[in-house]
């Protein structure tokens, strides 16, 4: 009898050992988390909440403060310094001489130009004495024509009257006649050849006039030339950099300094290249300064790319800062696009190790994190911009994740 008892409580505990392995198996597999685990104290990481504000993408060049108008000065001829009226760092006013420079070549190229225009100044002359003289012998030859023809008229009529009483001979009358047509047509031809002498004449007057013209007008460009031997100041300011000393000698087109015009300032900043494609003029920029915000606009754009970046330079709008400086340097915010609502969570070292591609989530009870996939569209140096995979009020960690390796769960401590 006892050992059917003994018997039946093995069996009871074979099914029971059974039942316990089945519930321990159906637990495992249903309810046990296999995701790997990290704990993670909550004091050394950062944990940022999910939230729904006005997104502006923003990117924060650095400029320098530069006066609002700048004229170089360079060197319209060639030449060696012959007086140094100013130093770098004067205060100039518009037409003051700054530095005259000598240029030999110059100078013997307008005495050249002179004599070429004394020459033709003497040959129009020349020319229009000939033509006052040519019309004198004309008009003496005419005159001369005139009287011969009025003598032979006479004569003609005479022998006609004479031959018609039959007093002369025919050949005699016809002799006559004849010298009397001879000299009408002689006087048309050299009225003829007077007009066209004139014609010519005043076509040569003409040509060397427009001649005489030009060589004035070059004469003229070459004093102006040599006038532009002294450089003066362009506009009043302030010269800044002077690049010449007595003796040195300076090329055409060669820059040798430049005035700076200081009533006013603007921001000059180097763009990533990588936004060339949107940076528009207008668009508009700020930067805090002595505990004020103040605005900017793009006016102009350099399209030229050194080392990566491109240049913009940007003006105030409304009032500009009163204790600003030339060459400071300006941390702006510049827009680059319009202020929209969105998604947001604050920028974090977690990026580099995911890529925006995926972040832990703080559950409700903040002692875990889980890994979430998420897409973030644009950003701006203080947030990135959610697309996909969070939701406004959610708490994520921000800080980075250099540390986790690829563990699926953090548990915080």
């Amino acid at each position: 009898m006892i050992e059917k008892k003994n018997k039946n409580l093995k069996k009871y505990g074979i099914i029971a050992g059974s039942i316990a392995v089945v519930f321990i198996l159906i637990y495992f597999i249903f309810f046990h988390d296999f995701q790997s685990k990290l704990i993670v104290q909550k004091d050394r990481i950062t944990i940022a909440t999910v939230t729904e504000d006005d997104f502006i993408e923003y990117i924060p060049p650095i400029g320098t403060v530069i006066p609002i108008k700048t004229i170089y000065l360079d060197a319209i001829q060639g030449g060696q310094v012959e007086n140094k009226f100013l130093k770098a760092g004067a205060m100039v006013q518009e037409g003051d001489p700054i530095i005259s420079l000598s240029n030999i070549d110059l100078l013997l190229d307008i005495m050249h130009r002179e004599a070429e225009v004394y020459q033709q100044t003497n040959n129009l002359r020349n020319t229009r004495l000939q033509m006052e003289q040519n019309q004198l012998d004309l008009q003496m030859q005419l005159t001369q024509l005139k009287f011969n023809i009025k003598t032979q008229e006479r004569k003609y009529h005479r022998y006609l009257q004479l031959f018609e009483k039959k007093l002369v001979s025919e050949e005699e009358y016809q002799e006559v006649a004849e010298h009397f047509e001879y000299l009408k047509e002689v006087e048309k031809l050299t009225i003829l050849q007077n007009q066209k002498d004139s014609t010519f004449r005043e076509i040569q007057v003409e040509q060397l006039e427009n001649s005489l013209d030009r060589m004035d007008n070059n004469l003229k460009i070459a004093r102006e030339n040599l006038d532009k031997l002294t450089i003066k100041a362009p506009i009043t300011g302030q010269l800044t950099s002077l690049n010449a000393e007595i003796g040195q000698s300076i090329h055409r087109g060669e820059r040798i300094g430049q005035v700076d015009v200081l009533d006013g300032f603007k921001i000059r900043a180097g763009v990533d290249e990588h936004y060339i494609a949107r940076i528009n003029l207008g668009q508009k920029g700020s930067f805090d300064f002595d505990g004020k915000t103040y605005d900017l606009e793009i006016t102009k754009i350099y399209p030229e790319v050194l080392q990566g970046k491109f240049n913009i330079d940007l003006q105030f709008v409304g009032e500009s800062p009163s204790k600003i400086r030339r060459g400071q340097t300006i941390h702006m915010k510049l827009e680059l696009g319009d202020a929209e609502k969105a998604v947001v969570i604050p920028t974090g070292g977690f990026f580099q190790k995911t890529g925006g591609q995926w972040i832990f989530v703080v559950d409700e009870t903040t002692r875990t994190a889980v890994k979430r996939k998420i897409k973030i569209g644009r950003q701006n140096p203080k947030y990135y911009r959610i697309t996909e995979g969070l939701e406004p009020g959610e708490k994520v960690i921000i800080s980075s994740y250099d540390n986790f390796g690829d563990i699926e769960k953090l548990v915080l401590k």
